[in-house]
């Protein structure tokens, strides 16, 4: 796999700013190659001068042409062979660019991916206040509910049924199946009944199946007396149906109304009982199991669950979708008050901090590896040519001063020297 032409796998490049840089590389060289032509016109000009001022000005200008020719081949080492010559340990970038990536990947993963640093970078940049204080600006709640609801309605659209489909058929309900749950079960439902948590649910039944009654007083006492003898009055059965009835009424009435009536002592006793034989009982977890594959392996289930599927699609869409609705106003005043909370307790936004650097941590620590051997994958598909390119164009007008300051440095060490021998001779 290669990238388009003229351009090194990973670099971006921008054609205008590339002019611009060219454009510096050029007038920077030209500047350090004219101080070496300078210098070499000043060592011609006075050669052979071995007395007096000039002699210092040769002497100067003969260091200068040196450093200046001794940096130029250390800066054109780094990207390519000087003159075409293949030197030893010259054209390193391409010649080195493997190494230098793991290079970056070892310096990246040792100085900046350490848990240490990551840890104390995040609580140093306080994202929670920063994040709090963000949400609490005029406007931004809201958006921030706007794009959330927007990306959900998006994904649930995006999301097809017969996927949704698949997945129940091929994966949920075959390993409900598998899994045993009387267990769990039996858990839950010892919890639920000790916790008093079924006697709302016990009151509702109570409630409607007093409301049928009420709705439904000919049905009852026409059921009664079809099951009665034929060989009773009708008007017996008449009065007896129309006991029952009453009878019937006021037991549902005793029993909503005593939280003590034996009949929840007997169905709270029962469930209690149910519960411990779903742990504990074998023949009892055996039957749960039997009934439980027979439920999950009839047709209808999965018909059931994917009709219950849209009808939880189109409500939370229907509701995500309106802009004014209670779900998005709700939302951005609880989106709000959590803000102005993490705001004023200091503990909760710290706690909150630790909790994102831990997760921040364990996440480099887990995946840093990978991070880091981005670089160096990404360098080892650069071209070497190109890639010495282009860092030259990034780097190379700061490194024409290096020629620079060898020029000037080396003719004021060329002085220095020439002066100390005159001294000594």
């Amino acid at each position: 796999m290669s990238g388009p032409p003229g351009r090194p796998l990973g670099l971006v490049v921008d054609p205008a700013l590339d002019a611009r840089r060219r454009a510096d590389l050029r007038r920077m060289r030209l500047l350090a190659t004219g101080l070496l032509v300078v210098a070499a016109a000043i060592y011609l000009a006075t050669r052979g001068q071995e007395g007096g001022w000039l002699g210092y000005v040769n002497a100067g200008a003969e260091a200068s042409m040196v450093g200046a020719v001794a940096d130029w081949f250390a800066v054109t080492a780094i990207f390519r062979h000087p003159l075409g010559l293949r030197i030893p340990h010259t054209a390193l970038i391409p010649r080195k660019k493997e190494m230098i990536g793991r290079s970056l990947e070892e310096f990246v993963g040792e100085n900046f991916l350490r848990e240490d640093v990551v840890r104390d970078r995040v609580l140093d940049a306080e994202p929670t206040r920063r994040l709090a204080e963000w949400a609490l600006a005029p406007g931004h709640a809201k958006r921030l509910v706007d794009e959330v609801a927007t990306v959900t309605v998006h994904a649930l659209h995006r999301v097809p049924d017969a996927d949704v489909q698949a997945v129940l058929e091929q994966a949920v309900l075959p390993r409900l199946v598998q899994e045993p749950v009387s267990g769990l079960a039996g858990g839950l439902l010892d919890q639920v009944v000790r916790d008093r948590a079924h006697v709302g649910l016990v009151d509702l039944a109570l409630d409607e199946g007093r409301r049928w009654l009420v709705d439904n007083e000919d049905l009852f006492e026409s059921l009664i007396v079809e099951r009665a003898p034929s060989w009773v009055p009708q008007a017996v059965n008449d009065l007896v149906a129309r006991r029952l009835y009453f009878e019937a009424l006021r037991w549902l009435a005793d029993i909503r109304r005593d939280e003590s009536h034996s009949v929840r002592v007997a169905l709270d006793r029962l469930l209690l009982d149910l519960a411990d034989g779903l742990q504990h009982d074998p023949a009892t977890q055996a039957r749960a199991e039997r009934f439980k594959e027979r439920l999950l392996t009839h047709p209808q289930v999965a018909v059931t669950a994917m009709s219950l599927w849209r009808s939880f699609r189109g409500v939370v869409v229907a509701a995500l979708e309106d802009p004014s609705g209670p779900l998005r106003t709700r939302a951005v005043a609880e989106v709000r008050a959590l803000a102005e909370r993490l705001i004023a307790d200091l503990d909760l936004r710290e706690r909150v901090d630790r909790r994102i650097a831990d997760a921040t941590v364990y996440a480099v620590e887990r995946y840093g590896t990978e991070l880091t051997r981005v670089i160096s994958h990404t360098v080892e598909r650069w071209d070497g040519k190109e890639t010495a390119d282009r860092v030259e164009l990034q780097v190379g007008r700061d490194l024409q001063f290096i020629r620079i300051n060898g020029t000037l440095v080396g003719g004021l060490i060329g002085l220095l020297i020439y002066a100390i021998s005159q001294l000594l001779g």
